[in-house]
């Protein structure tokens, strides 16, 4: 016998082997260690360092001073009242609106888009190959352009003076248009799942369309809509390109206000006490949604 192939002790497994037991039942955690550190430096070390600096007094020219006030929490919850409720507002009626729109979208390329399928997800997916930035600029040409001119010199509905721009319609369409992706995709994976005997099934015991809708595709499909309200509500509860481009001082965002405050005004403390406000109203609203809603499919 040689050195590498020594016994271990009397009734046990040789060494070798347990070796690679132990190698094969760390395997998972060797696969998920790239992603925890990623997470560890890139979100988890940043988060701390942002509730710090909201914990902390001071300027960007004395420096800034770790004292535990919550005066940045204070100021940030009693001055920007309508900005948290325009975020939540636009936030939800985008939500409302891409479900309207994204719902039948996905239900026809799921159950009627045959061999067009792929064509039809490349043009849903096909905005994300233009900048985010020109997307929103292009709105802007769009609402008052076209859109506009067809109101006022086709129809006569609108003075000669309107604007859609600077308004919250504006800001709303704009937030609309760039998170809908985020609504259709979810919804036709969920929809994908159905099997659709099951539709079959329920016209069997006589149920209407509606019915079967009613009672089958959409309950099914649950898990989808779930999905893509968060991933909706989400990015546009914190956008702020659309509100600055597309609206004015009164639809200002809370996103907004933290982009002026960490870059322009240097008030570290009350932008870091604004995004965490912010996660946090994020995180009760999306409790309370799968609350309601329930996960049960979603994480089974």
């Amino acid at each position: 016998m040689t050195a590498t192939q020594a016994e271990a002790p009397r009734g046990g497994p040789p060494i070798g082997a347990s070796w690679r037991r132990r190698l094969i039942n760390a395997g998972p955690y060797l696969l998920l260690a790239p992603g925890l550190l990623w997470l560890l430096v890139f979100f988890i070390w940043p988060t701390i360092q942002m509730f710090l600096m909201s914990i902390s007094s001071g300027s960007l020219d004395a420096g800034f001073k770790l004292t535990g006030s919550t005066q940045a929490y204070t100021s940030a919850l009693s001055k920007f009242p309508r900005q948290f409720g325009n975020s939540l507002l636009y936030a939800g009626a985008t939500v409302v609106l891409d479900f309207l729109i994204g719902f039948p979208v996905a239900y026809t390329v799921a159950f009627r888009g045959g061999r067009f399928k792929n064509l039809l997800l490349f043009l849903v997916i096909a905005p994300f190959f233009t900048s985010f930035l020109i997307r929103t600029i292009s709105w802007k040409t769009l609402l008052d352009g076209p859109f506009l001119g067809f109101l006022r010199d086709t129809l006569h509905v609108v003075p000669a003076d309107a604007s859609v721009t600077g308004t919250p319609v504006a800001v709303v369409a704009g937030l609309t248009y760039n998170f809908l992706p985020f609504m259709i995709l979810p919804l036709y994976v969920a929809l994908e799942k159905i099997d659709f005997r099951l539709i079959e099934a329920a016209h069997d015991l006589f149920a209407s369309n509606w019915g079967a809708f009613r009672h089958v595709t959409f309950p099914l499909a649950l898990p989808g809509v779930f999905a893509g309200s968060i991933l909706t509500f989400i990015p546009a509860m914190g956008d702020y390109v659309n509100a600055t481009l597309l609206g004015n001082t009164q639809t200002q965002m809370i996103g907004n206000v933290i982009q002026s405050r960490f870059l322009l005004q240097n008030d570290y403390p009350v932008a870091a006490a604004l995004s965490f406000i912010l996660m946090a109203g994020i995180l009760v609203a999306v409790l309370l949604y799968a609350r309601f809603l329930g996960t049960e499919q979603l994480t089974g």
